[in-house]
């Protein structure tokens, strides 16, 4: 076969959470995968990177458990909010049914180094770095294949089904032709790193005042920082000056006012803008979208990862017996999206709800805040913390591998 072209059984456009995963379970089940990856490594900043428990029992049903908590990571066990001057302790994951009772905060490019060393352990997997899908190859209406450009030229892919998890500005479902529903979002994020101090507070932050609201995630050595603005609003931040943005930050974490001047420019600075969108159908003959290509979520909750990771589960479960007994149908892809449509959709609902009713108040509001009854009632009942530390950590619907590794 020239070497511009393969085949394989499925072919995953995006090397993220998703496409790892999945290809990861497919090649572990002896099905041969091909996984593209537009970049040239994972190493990237600013990517979501909180491993819940979801995502940690999935690993220990893989018995991977142990040797991915020995990536340098940090085991955050409770969440809480500054708001106003009030600190609120909003959920408590130490009686999750979990092996895992806490959120792990790993830099998504160790997340992904780690799951692509396991997979490389396959004979059936493969993949290819700096390799950008393209378009897709279509017969009789049937995707059967992609086209993607690699360094030294293009790549035609010939495969059973391709998958598009490559995010919410999926080149895929583009290609593919599938009708997105925008559900709107209030806010945008500006992303920073600052400096972390051995006497700095610990425990990971939000924190609520003055129609502003500032995260902080511990990284070790260094803060992982997010300022939200309302939707749009970067022009705004951007001609009142990086001063005032400094002056913002210090304002509202002042333990950090002796290092906002490492915010020296810009370019120090990226814009996220949010978006949470879904399609209405994720699938078409010979193509299924999952992760953020399907469903773009809210960073309310740090609910993306492990949404995707768990599509990739439960599509590796209804898929991998399909490929082994012969061939996927579009019947088959209809049923990964009816077993993780609830799921979804129930997630977004409750950011949107989020969304509006609390983080939109807040960007537009002034002044001082207090907390809110529920959350009064999280701060002064425990019993009630774990409620959201169900959401969050094991989401509506938790999946587990079903799928034996191949002989």
């Amino acid at each position: 076969m020239d070497a511009s072209e393969i085949s394989v059984r499925c072919c995953i456009a995006g090397g993220g959470p998703a496409g790892m995963m999945l290809g990861f379970l497919l090649a572990r089940a002896g099905i041969s995968v091909l996984v593209l990856e537009k970049h040239a490594d994972f190493l990237r900043d600013f990517r979501g990177d909180t491993i819940h428990p979801s995502t940690l029992e999935v690993m220990h049903e893989l018995g991977l458990l142990q040797e991915f908590l020995q990536r340098p990571h940090q085991e955050v066990p409770t969440l809480g909010a500054q708001i106003g001057d009030a600190f609120v302790e909003v959920a408590d994951f130490t009686h999750l049914p979990t092996h895992c009772r806490f959120i792990a905060f790993m830099p998504q490019w160790d997340f992904l180094d780690f799951l692509s060393e396991h997979a490389r352990c396959y004979p059936a997997f493969q993949l290819r770095m700096e390799t950008e899908v393209r378009d897709l190859i279509f017969d009789d209406g049937r995707v059967t294949g992609l086209r993607a450009t690699m360094l030294d030229g293009e790549l035609r892919v010939r495969a059973d089904l391709v998958v598009g998890a490559d995010g919410r500005h999926s080149t895929v479902r583009d290609k593919a032709g599938l009708d997105v529903t925008d559900l709107g979002a209030p806010m945008d994020v500006l992303w920073m790193r600052l400096s972390r101090h051995p006497d700095d507070p610990g425990q990971t932050l939000g924190r609520v005042d003055n129609g502003r609201i500032f995260i902080t995630l511990n990284r070790g050595d260094y803060w992982q920082t997010a300022f939200v603005i309302p939707k749009g609003g970067f022009d705004d931040v951007h001609r009142r000056g990086l001063p005032a943005l400094r002056d913002e930050i210090a304002a509202l974490a002042p333990y950090l006012r002796d290092r906002v001047d490492e915010l020296k420019d810009w370019s120090d600075i990226k814009l996220l803008s949010v978006s949470v969108d879904r399609l209405r159908v994720w699938h078409r003959a010979g193509l299924l979208c999952i992760g953020d290509a399907a469903h773009a979520m809210s960073p309310i909750g740090g609910v993306g990862i492990n949404l995707a990771v768990q599509d990739a589960v439960a599509a590796a479960n209804i898929l991998a017996p399909r490929f082994l007994q012969g061939a996927v149908s579009e019947h088959d892809l209809e049923a990964v999206q009816r077993h993780r449509e609830f799921p979804t959709r129930a997630t977004q609902r409750l950011q949107i709800i989020l969304q509006n009713r609390v983080i939109g108040r807040v960007l537009k509001g002034r002044g001082k805040l207090s907390p809110p009854l529920a959350l009064r009632l999280l701060g002064s009942l425990p019993l009630l913390r774990r409620i959201p530390a169900r959401l969050i950590g094991l989401g509506f619907r938790p999946e587990h591998v079903k799928v034996p590794a191949a002989a």
